[in-house]
């Protein structure tokens, strides 16, 4: 298997992953917290959240906020980088049920699962990869499951991405990221592909999702929320 830039440009930093994300995402604890929040309606439902794919599962931040919500949880994780899936195995224990080395353009790990979800990955793939993405994903959701994209996304315009990456910095800096810190991320972030949040929920509807809403947005970070219908 051929390992994606993303991915290798990851890998290199996966022991200190985890806390590098206090520093680098802005809006850390609301920000996983209302991706989190946003699969309480399956919990309430009665029907649980008991199988769930973390897609770019990383170091399994992700995955680790979820279960601590819903304890009943397993969890697979797809990821392209060994390094982190280690990283993820290492912490999660007993809590992971799979795991799955591969990029997000391959075929998904078979469902049915009450929830897909993601933090900071999708926007690395190309924008048709990402409407290719949101329809295998609602093919292996069980009915009435729940899609959550906690994600980077570009502005409606290049002027406003240009906005929403120099306040993302400003924000990091004052979170106590050393300047080699934004300077590496910045750097690794010449892989991405954000999309603006518009763009997406109109392509998780057009995959066949009952709803898509933008639960959550700061400038450039967004939780994107997608429910199948019953």
């Amino acid at each position: 298997m051929s390992v994606p830039a993303a991915s290798l440009a990851f890998s290199a930093h996966a022991p200190e992953y985890t806390a590098l994300r206090r520093r680098l995402v802005p809006g850390y604890d609301r920000f996983y917290g209302t991706a989190v929040e946003a699969l309480r309606p399956l919990a309430e439902g009665g029907s649980g959240v008991r199988r769930v794919l973390d897609l770019g599962a990383g170091t399994g931040l992700m995955t680790a906020h979820v279960a601590q919500a819903f304890p009943q949880a397993r969890f697979e994780l797809l990821d392209g980088s060994q390094a982190m899936l280690n990283e993820a195995s290492l912490t999660l224990g007993e809590l992971v049920s799979a795991v799955h080395l591969c990029d997000m353009t391959s075929a998904l790990p078979g469902g049915p699962f009450d929830a897909v979800v993601s933090a900071l990955a999708i926007h690395h793939l190309e924008h048709p990869d990402k409407q290719d993405l949101y329809r295998r994903i609602f093919a292996v959701l069980r009915p009435g499951g729940i899609f959550v994209n906690a994600e980077q996304v570009a502005g409606p315009t290049a002027e406003l991405s240009e906005l929403y990456d120099e306040r993302w910095a400003a924000d990091c800096l004052a979170l106590g990221a050393s300047h080699a810190e934004v300077a590496d991320a910045t750097e690794r972030r010449k892989h991405d592909r954000c999309a603006p949040v518009e763009p997406q929920l109109t392509w998780l509807r057009e995959a066949g999702f009952a709803w898509a809403d933008c639960y959550y947005k700061d400038f450039g970070l967004a939780i994107l929320c997608a429910r199948k219908g019953d």
